[in-house]
């Protein structure tokens, strides 16, 4: 297993970012915004000047995190944008040298069970553009959208029936859905399809909030025992989430800028101390 953080969790400022990464020890980043611009919004300038400082201080791109399908079901238009995202996306990963693509299944407006042939049939336009790139569509389990939990995501990756679509496995987004249990419940519902790991850690109670790592209620040790044992080899990805300043549900759904990653240094520094620890014990 390998360590990475999202740039954006510590600064927008990608020298810093970079910075903080070696001193903990990570091996690569994940990219999902830079100096205040959204990562298919990046121009081919900015992207390589992201290769060049990742080159120079020995770091891999872990995977883009894009936004895409972070949009309306039913909405041709703003679909066809994050279509075009995609392709950008997929680009930029060739660019950094990685062909995993994180993206969602649209905004969650009610019972997914009520949409679902149509988020079905909305996300397949994405699968040709993928297999001609040569990349891998890692669904993100995220509460705000139609691929919400494990289950729902792994209902998807089955249904789609493409090896193009992957699993990214976000044991702390799960604690946001009442009535499961991250790992191991939720965890082996995706892990055969698992290509990429986001660590956050969240509590339920009295409500439901982001915490420090280890501050939580994910079974940190028995997910990271069970990776080792599976000899999962993939980056396990800080996307911190928390701040000493705590962020608002609209910044946490839609991640990005200046005003999302201020105070992010101290927190992501804090959670990666916490993240080595628990992985030296597990």
């Amino acid at each position: 297993m390998k360590l990475a953080l999202f740039t954006d969790e510590v600064s927008q400022d990608l020298e810093k970012a970079l910075r903080l990464a070696v001193r903990h020890g990570c091996e690569g980043v994940e990219i999902r915004s830079v100096w205040d611009t959204p990562v298919p919004k990046l121009s081919p300038e900015q992207v390589r000047d992201i290769k060049s400082a990742l080159d120079s201080y020995g770091l891999k791109c872990a995977a883009i995190a894009s936004p895409v399908f972070k949009c309306e079901l039913d909405d041709p238009a703003a679909q066809e944008e994050h279509l075009e995202f995609l392709r950008r996306c997929i680009g930029i990963g060739h660019e950094l040298g990685t062909n995993i693509i994180r993206l969602f299944a649209f905004w969650r407006r009610g019972p997914a069970e009520e949409v679902w042939e149509r988020v079905k049939a909305q996300f397949a336009p994405a699968l040709p553009i993928a297999e001609a790139g040569g990349a891998l569509l890692g669904i993100e389990n995220e509460p705000s959208t139609y691929s919400g939990t494990a289950a729902e995501v792994r209902r998807l990756i089955e249904e789609l029936d493409s090896p193009v679509v992957k699993s990214i496995w976000d044991p702390g987004n799960e604690v946001h859905v009442p009535g499961t249990t991250a790992y191991p419940d939720s965890y082996r519902l995706v892990a055969p399809w698992m290509v990429h790991m986001h660590i956050k850690d969240a509590v339920r109670e009295p409500e439901t909030k982001v915490v420090p790592v280890g501050d939580g209620i994910v079974d940190w040790k028995g997910q990271f025992r069970e990776l080792r044992r599976m000899g999962y080899d993939g980056y396990l990805s800080m996307e911190t989430h928390w701040r000493p300043q705590a962020l608002t549900e609209e910044q946490m759904n839609k991640p990005g800028g200046a005003r999302f990653s201020e105070g992010g240094e101290y927190a992501t520094d804090l959670c990666l101390e916490r993240l080595t620890a628990i992985l030296k014990g597990a």
